[in-house]
């Protein structure tokens, strides 16, 4: 090759070289990243309504919201759990998670440093107290006996500092050293006077502790989303968007939302309370019967369910004519092998062979923990009767293997121009509605006593 054509190569590839040194490279956007690393690094934070472990599983609302969305993007889900919600907005600004995911209510600074995905929840915020242990403030004004503690960084310390000097008797402080479950059992043994809680943690903790009473509302219809960084980038934002959209259209959320949730709005002070008493005196005599006989059960469950049933009296009668701790029908106490419903042991044990059976029935597409509520609507009111709900669900565009939807038509086998259309006819529908919810709520504070070393 001639001197001069490989002087002229030369200068052509430094002067490529040097253009591509001089030239920005384009970043990756974050939707690219996140697939190229194949893992969606999700914060959130530990508690009983976002992320938990249980017998070892994650679980937790948000980490099912969370985990549905990695699997839509085709990446493994990485949760990155903290206890301070400062933590998870500094991890935030700092690229080492991509979403925060932690029941964040959307409040105007926090918009103004970060960007929301549409609301998925709406919830409001309470000023909370120990009932009996002083006279019930109507506003903030009244709060004259003491002080209102609430979590650093949080919204509520947040609308606290809003207030500045407006009320001078107002005592209050922010702290680290605990999280908000922390803070209302803290209320319960008197260590503090008052907090500011959200209403859905409120909701789990008074099935715990019935005496969290509520003073007043301080917020109403605060927005819950994911918050996610403030950018000039769309690409993972637009992808929250899609997905929420689609799993609202398409019910998914509110699936979502029944599984976790659907049972704890409905609170009554003194079912609870009278609950968690029988279970320190009367649940004592009968623990091991549940527990010999559950079978593939959780014995918790059955236990919920006898105190549905008969409040753990083995003697029980309705005047309808089912007897015992289960409640069982002579025909089902025959077909259990039950020769004497008012026997304890024989009914536990008829009742758990016949909510097996009533499993067994359920369809096997139907996963957990939608398949447990099914045959218990079906130990209630009969597997013909939550057949004909399924049916009439489907008929009206609902899914009959979610709960959510099917629970909703249970109650319409009372009107005559639904249940004419079924093969079973008039059915109570409302009373297995209730009678699910009941048992949810029984079971899951049987098994918080339970962790707490109290069963």
């Amino acid at each position: 090759m001639p001197k001069s054509a490989v002087y002229f190569l030369v200068t052509v590839f430094l002067a490529v070289t040097t253009l591509t040194a001089c030239t920005p490279q384009t970043r990756p956007n974050a939707m690219t990243v996140v697939q190229e690393r194949q893992v969606l690094r999700v914060g959130t934070l530990m508690n009983p309504t976002s992320y938990y472990f249980d017998h070892d599983r994650e679980q937790g609302f948000e980490y099912d919201l969370a985990k549905r969305f990695a699997d839509r993007l085709g990446v493994e889900l990485e949760m990155v759990p903290r206890f301070d919600v400062n933590d998870l907005f500094t991890m935030l600004r700092r690229g080492e998670v991509d979403i925060v995911a932690a029941g964040i209510d959307r409040t105007s600074t926090r918009s103004q440093l970060f960007r929301f995905s549409p609301p998925y929840d709406v919830i409001s915020q309470k000023v909370v107290f120990k009932q009996g242990s002083r006279q019930r403030p109507r506003d903030l004004q009244q709060i004259t006996d003491g002080e209102i503690v609430v979590v650093e960084g949080s919204s509520h310390h947040e609308f606290l500092k809003s207030l500045g000097d407006s009320i001078p008797t107002l005592k209050w402080r922010a702290t680290s050293d605990h999280d908000a479950v922390e803070l209302l059992r803290m209320v319960i043994n008197e260590e503090i006077d008052y907090t500011i809680t959200d209403s859905t943690a409120l909701d789990i903790q008074r099935r715990f502790h019935p005496d969290l009473s509520v003073a007043f509302t301080v917020k109403h219809d605060q927005d819950i989303g994911w918050a996610l960084p403030q950018s000039d980038d769309d690409s993972l934002y637009a992808a929250v968007i899609e997905y929420f959209g689609e799993i609202r259209s398409s019910g998914r959320l509110a699936h979502i939302k029944e599984q976790h949730f659907g049972h704890v709005k409905q609170f009554n002070y003194v079912t609870t309370s009278l609950f968690i008493e029988a279970v320190d005196t009367i649940l004592p005599k009968y623990k091991n019967l549940f527990r010999e006989h559950s079978g593939t059960l959780d014995w918790r469950l059955l236990a919920a369910i006898s105190y549905q049933e008969s409040l753990w009296n083995p003697r029980a009668v309705s005047p309808t004519g089912v007897r015992g701790m289960m409640m069982l029908t002579l025909p089902t106490a025959k077909a259990m092998g039950v020769k004497s419903r008012l026997n304890a042991e024989q009914s536990i044990r008829g009742g758990a062979r016949y909510l097996e059976r009533m499993l067994e029935r359920v369809p096997d597409r139907i996963p957990q923990p939608d398949r447990t509520w099914f045959a218990l609507a079906a130990y209630n009111i009969g597997f013909g009767h939550l057949e004909d709900a399924r049916i009439l669900t489907e008929k009206q565009g609902g899914n009959p293997d979610r709960w959510v939807d099917v629970k909703k038509r249970l109650p319409l086998l009372r009107q005559k121009q639904f249940y004419r259309q079924t093969r079973f006819g008039f059915a109570r529908g409302d009373e297995p509605v209730t009678y699910v919810g009941n048992i949810r709520r029984f079971y899951d504070t049987l098994k918080y006593l339970d962790e707490q070393g109290r069963l």
